[in-house]
């Protein structure tokens, strides 16, 4: 295997998760008879580029299906989220109806509603037809395919080029990374800017949130390896932000190697700091494994002791991340016998792999689980406010990561 971007031999394995479904194949009940296609789920860092990166064998249309179930506007928070980024951006680049927006990865128009009541001029792109739909039915424009560098030179020739071309949590989920790119370079008018937003790999690392790997993050990013990649196109990094959202991200900002504007000081700050958190040390990688499976030896045992002492357990949270832990720590319904889930999409299938049932928030109301493990410990906060009914039978919160602990509000 060679590396996405700098086409290196990729001879450092980072983590080795063994085999799993794809994340967000949720399973119904009919596909419950049917054997589940498992891929691979094994990383390797590039001593080249240091780009971090899964092993090649899922392709991209078995992993975003159409019936894909992950609808961000399910969450209040990262509602809440792109309202302030879109706010914020209006303002600092005194965005009107003379500009145009286009969102990769525009999901159920979670964030380009924001700027409808603006009058901005807006296209998503969204190649699953079940988030897309959502997002026309609030008005907004979706072309229905992947991003990459041919609908870019399309959106060129249609003079549809955008003056703010943003993605949140897509860069990591492409799996043609060069060509993706390169689409943005040619998708940018002159003077435009680009915003991605992407789980920080330094964070990953730093707090063992080996649970954020699965087979539809293709790629784990630093921002020394999305500048050293924008440059090979003609793009450059002239900005950055660190966000909280998803255990710890960044937001950069780009525009073309020619656009005048001057790069911040927050761009060589960041990348030292990733130096000296060893992001350019093939050692940090190759210690990762050890960290995982201590996560996932407490998570079990944990289950385990809760079991025998006659303590009722759920879940809470069909996440992606939540199946990757379940999948690899081989939890079964007799460990951990529902989930729940606000996601309509969700509820009345089953987990991929452990093959848990998903039911609606009201499930936990009748059964009163002693325990209830949120699996995106990312939003813990915002789901221990929406379900704080859970402490009048005496319930408790609790997550796996970074460790194994119990939640107060």
């Amino acid at each position: 295997m060679i590396c996405r971007h700098c086409r290196s031999p990729l001879q450092h394995l980072f983590l080795d998760l063994g085999s799993a479904p794809p994340s967000n194949a949720y399973l119904t009940a009919q596909e419950l008879r049917s054997p589940e296609k498992y891929f691979p789920l094994r990383l390797f860092a590039c001593s080249e580029c240091w780009l971090v990166q899964t092993e090649d064998y899922a392709q991209a249309d078995e992993l975003f299906r159409p019936d894909y179930a992950y609808f961000s506007s399910v969450s209040s928070g990262w509602l809440a989220h792109a309202k302030e980024y879109v706010d914020k951006v209006c303002e600092r680049f005194s965005l009107s109806s003379r500009h145009f927006v286009i969102e990769v990865a525009s999901n159920d128009g979670y964030l380009l509603r924001n700027f409808l009541p603006r009058g901005i001029p807006c296209l998503g792109i969204e190649p699953t037809e079940s988030t897309a739909s959502a997002a026309e039915s609030l008005g907004i424009s979706v072309r229905k395919e992947f991003f990459g560098q041919a609908l870019a030179q399309r959106l060129a020739k249609e003079q549809k080029q955008a003056d703010l071309l943003l993605g949140n949590n897509v860069y990591a989920h492409v799996p043609d990374i060069n060509d993706f790119t390169q689409g943005l370079k040619t998708a940018l008018k002159p003077n435009g800017t680009i915003t991605l937003e992407f789980p920080h790999l330094m964070q990953l690392i730093a707090q063992c949130q080996f649970d954020t790997v699965y087979h539809e993050h293709f790629s784990y990013l630093s921002l020394s390896t999305v500048c050293r990649m924008f440059s090979s196109v003609g793009l450059r990094v002239w900005d950055v932000e660190t966000l909280p959202t998803h255990g710890g991200s960044l937001r950069i900002y780009g525009c073309h190697q020619e656009d005048p504007r001057s790069q911040t000081e927050a761009v060589p700050l960041l990348l030292a700091e990733e130096r000296r958190q060893g992001l350019q040390d093939i050692s940090v990688y190759q210690g990762f494994q050890i960290c995982a499976d201590r996560v996932k030896n407490d998570f079990v045992k944990f289950l385990i002791e809760q079991k025998q002492q006659g303590k009722r357990v759920a879940a809470y949270g069909a996440a992606a991340k939540g199946n990757t832990l379940l999948n690899y720590a081989g939890v079964k319904p007799d460990l951990l016998p529902f989930v729940c889930d606000a996601a309509a999409s969700k509820q009345g299938k089953w987990m991929p792999g452990s093959r848990i049932p998903i039911f609606s928030p009201e499930k936990m109301r009748e059964e009163k689980p002693d325990v209830v493990v949120i699996l995106p410990w990312n939003i813990a906060q915002e789901v221990m406010a929406q379900h704080a009914y859970v402490r009048e039978w005496g319930g408790r919160f609790a997550v796996a990561v970074p460790s194994l602990r119990f939640l107060t509000i």
